[in-house]
Formats: structure tokens, C-alpha cells, sequence
């Protein structure tokens, strides 16, 4: 079986990764961080408009004159959930928290979409006021949730893989997981998509999805070490990356696959709530297994080779 050189590569893998990250950076430099209603507050409405053919900036104009607020209008289309064949053409409206509406200025917005543009009566909406201090308590448990994952990770792992010092393979399997985060948040840093539960969803479950691959090359590496034991870390982490290579990419690539054509499909008919969710779980998925050969295992194996330099140097010093 030919054995790759992974370990000696992993600096370029690693100078990969901090470029994606930086370029995340410079996105939040020059742009800042853009959250949707969810985190941010506002208020968000939505109409099932009769005839799909009405004018977005028509309308974002008439009720900026009519309220003198800044307001932002997006077509959307989804389907009936009572008939599955049906499309239905959504009118979403959006308004900042600096603008948030009253309940007057609701029913002006109303009124207005139903004597201009065809709104009709009982047609289905949907009106959401977020309070700013709510999203802010909404996000916050969010990263929290992703914080107790991360720890009963390290714990997990640390248990789970005593045998190969425990508690740094814990570590890196973490700064694994931090990396797949950051890739995320740059993604969006970077195409400036407003951060919603649907990241946070999404993140939570690439958590999951990169642990899981990480602790399945932990394993061949634990099992490895108890047979080829003098051999250098490099080659212990090559050898076990290549004996799942093949077992990590066929899982991500069918998983992706799947996703995918989610996405594409949500995409076509325009169906955001997919679209929000899939796409940070294509890129996070491309990242997990990414970090999970060139980033987790290679740290860890640094990691013992420093440990035995300077036990080495220790017992130099002493001769």
C-alpha cells in the first residue's frame, strides 16, 4: 500500500486554512458582521401575494414614501403545505431594528399592499416582531450550545483515547472543530449572508459530523500505535490516514451529494429556508473533513514529537 505524505505537507494545509481564515477577517474588516431578523431584531413580514409578477422596488418605494422607513423586498417562492404541487409566491418584507414598525404602521403596510398591489383579502401572512435583546439572548444560547458541545467533546475523547495521551487529542480534535467554525463564519464573512438559526443549525450539526470523522482516524491511530511502535508519529498519522482515506471521502462524498441537491432544488424554486440551511452544511462538510485529515491529527502528532524532543533534551542535559 502506498503511503502518502500527509504529515510532511501539513504546513501548506495548515497555510490553507489561515488564508481562508484571514480572508474571513478582511470580510469583517471591510464589511462587519451581517445578522439576520433572528439575531438583530426588527420586523419581518411575510404575504402570500395572488399574482407572482409584482415589483419589489415598486413596493419598497411606495412604503418607504408612505412611512419614511427603510425597509428591504424579496420575492420568494415556496410550497402550499396543503398541496404540494402548488407554488406559492411569497412577498417578504424586511425592516431593520433602527425602523422596527408599530402596530399602526403594520396595518398601513397592509393597506398599502392590498389597494397597489393586489394583495388580497385573507390572504396568508405572517408578522414577526423581534425585540433586539431577544436575538441578542437567541444568539448568545446559540454559542453557548456550541461551547457544552465542544467540552463534553474534550471530555469524551480524553476518555475514549487515554491510550494515546487523551486529553491532547482531545485538544486538537476541538481546535479542529474551531477551525471548521471559523471556515464557516468566513464564508459568510466573506459573501456577506446575514448569520440566522439556520447557521447555528447548521453548525451544531458539522460538529457532530467532523467529531465523528476525527475519532474514526483516532481509532486506526490508537490501533496502529500498539503494533508499529517504533515507528515516527509522521508515519504512524499516514498510515492511518490512508487506511480511512477511502472511507472518509465516500461518506462525504455521498453525504454531499445529498445535500447538494437539496440545495439546488431549493435554489430553483427559490425556497430560503433550505437554501439557509444547506448551504453552510456544504461548506461545513467540505471543512470537517478537511480539518479532520490535515488539521486534527497532524497537530496531535507534533504535539508527541515536541513532548519526546524535550524529554530527549531533558536527559541530554542531565548526561
Amino acid at each position: 500500500m502506498k503511503v502518502i505524505d500527509f504529515y510532511g505537507k501539513r504546513y501548506l494545509f495548515f497555510g490553507i486554512s489561515i488564508l481562508i481564515i484571514l480572508c474571513g477577517l478582511i470580510g469583517y474588516i471591510v464589511n462587519g458582521v451581517s445578522l439576520d431578523i433572528q439575531f438583530e431584531g426588527g420586523t419581518l413580514m411575510k404575504f402570500v401575494m395572488q399574482d407572482g409578477n409584482f415589483d419589489t422596488d415598486k413596493i419598497q418605494a411606495e412604503i418607504r414614501k408612505e412611512l419614511g422607513k427603510s425597509i428591504t423586498a424579496q420575492k420568494l417562492q415556496t410550497y402550499n403545505p396543503s398541496n404540494e404541487n402548488e407554488k406559492l409566491n411569497v412577498l417578504s418584507l424586511r425592516v431593520s431594528k433602527q425602523d422596527a414598525l408599530t402596530g399602526d404602521e403594520i396595518n398601513k403596510v397592509i393597506q398599502i399592499l392590498k389597494n397597489d398591489f393586489g394583495l388580497k383579502e385573507g390572504a396568508d401572512m405572517q408578522i414577526q416582531n423581534v425585540a433586539p435583546f431577544i436575538g441578542r439572548e437567541m444568539l448568545e444560547k446559540g454559542i453557548l450550545a456550541a461551547v457544552i458541545a465542544s467540552v463534553l467533546i474534550v471530555f469524551y475523547v480524553w476518555w475514549r483515547f487515554s491510550v494515546m495521551s487523551g486529553l491532547s487529542a482531545a485538544i486538537f480534535a476541538n481546535v479542529a472543530l474551531i477551525h471548521d467554525a471559523l471556515v464557516m463564519l468566513s464564508f459568510y464573512l466573506i459573501f456577506r449572508f446575514p448569520l440566522n438559526e439556520s447557521f447555528l443549525a447548521a453548525l451544531l450539526t458539522i460538529l457532530g459530523y467532523s467529531i465523528n470523522d476525527t475519532i474514526i482516524i483516532y481509532d486506526r491511530i490508537r490501533e496502529n500505535s500498539k503494533f508499529i511502535k517504533k515507528t515516527a508519529y509522521g508515519q504512524l498519522i499516514n498510515t492511518s490516514i490512508v487506511q480511512t482515506l477511502s472511507r472518509t471521502i465516500n461518506t462525504t462524498v455521498t453525504t454531499l451529494i445529498c445535500i447538494i441537491t437539496i440545495l439546488v432544488f431549493a435554489s430553483a424554486n427559490n425556497i430560503s429556508s433550505l437554501k439557509e440551511f444547506t448551504l453552510p452544511l456544504t461548506v461545513g462538510l467540505v471543512s470537517g473533513t478537511y480539518s479532520t485529515i490535515f488539521i486534527a491529527s497532524p497537530l496531535w502528532a507534533m504535539w508527541q514529537e515536541h513532548k519526546l524532543n524535550k524529554v530527549a533534551k531533558a536527559k541530554a542535559s542531565k548526561a
